[in-house]
């Protein structure tokens, strides 16, 4: 992985940016605001209306915003998560350090140290983190991933850019995805580009393209039925 640095975004939130790539972690528009977009009102927020115990799994922990956003979710809602990511590429500690997420959204001493364990914990291993979250990330690449039949009700799919990573969005992929997930689970990208769409509808997903957070038209959403 070529060199990451850490960049302030337009609401004020960290991303971190691949540098000589073009590429950020999260939207430069906001990190925070599109991860909540996309992720928690379209995807979390929906099953939460259904269920009280929701399984999730996340295609690439990164900078570890997908996680804390839920995690700050079921406090609140008083929902039970089972939050199970992956990630080929861990950030390095230093920049772990200048991740501004828990000062930003002014969270408890608390939850401030939820999100440093998220990076502090073994990989591999399961951790109940408060009551409602159960935490657990696996430090591998996903085509070594062994994954449960009709397990998960959401998936947040935060890969790379189809270009950057097109081995991460492609049909065999989506259908190892849709074959975890019960039915009528959800899988939230933030991708709408027609080959992604192509290769969900593939492996069976019945899509609806929804208004994108600021800076992004439109994103993705892909249900199990």
């Amino acid at each position: 992985m070529n060199k990451r640095e850490i960049k302030i975004t337009e609401d004020g939130s960290t991303t971190i940016e691949l540098i000589g790539f073009n590429e950020h972690f999260h939207s430069i528009h906001g990190a925070i605001q599109e991860s909540d977009h996309i992720f928690i009102r379209h995807g979390l927020k929906e099953k939460a209306k259904e269920l009280t115990d929701i399984a999730i799994f996340e295609m690439g922990f990164g900078t570890g915003l997908n996680a804390l956003l839920s995690l700050v979710f079921a406090e609140k809602q008083n929902k039970n998560i089972n939050y199970f990511t992956i990630e080929a590429f861990p950030i390095e500690k230093e920049l772990v350090e200048k991740i501004n997420f828990t000062k930003k959204l002014k969270l408890s001493n608390e939850l401030s140290r939820c999100f440093t364990e998220f990076h502090s914990l073994p990989w591999n291993s399961k951790t109940q983190i408060t009551a409602n979250f159960c935490f657990e990330k696996q430090y591998v690449f996903f085509e070594n991933l062994n994954l449960p039949c009709n397990f998960y009700d959401l998936v947040y799919f935060d890969a790379f850019n189809p270009d950057l990573q097109p081995e991460l969005w492609t049909e065999s992929v989506f259908l190892k995805l849709y074959q975890s997930m019960k039915k009528g689970g959800i899988l939230m990208t933030y991708s709408a580009k027609g080959k992604v769409k192509r290769a969900l509808k593939f492996a069976g997903f019945q899509l609806k393209a929804l208004p994108g957070p600021i800076g992004k038209r439109e994103i993705t959403q892909a249900i199990k039925m």
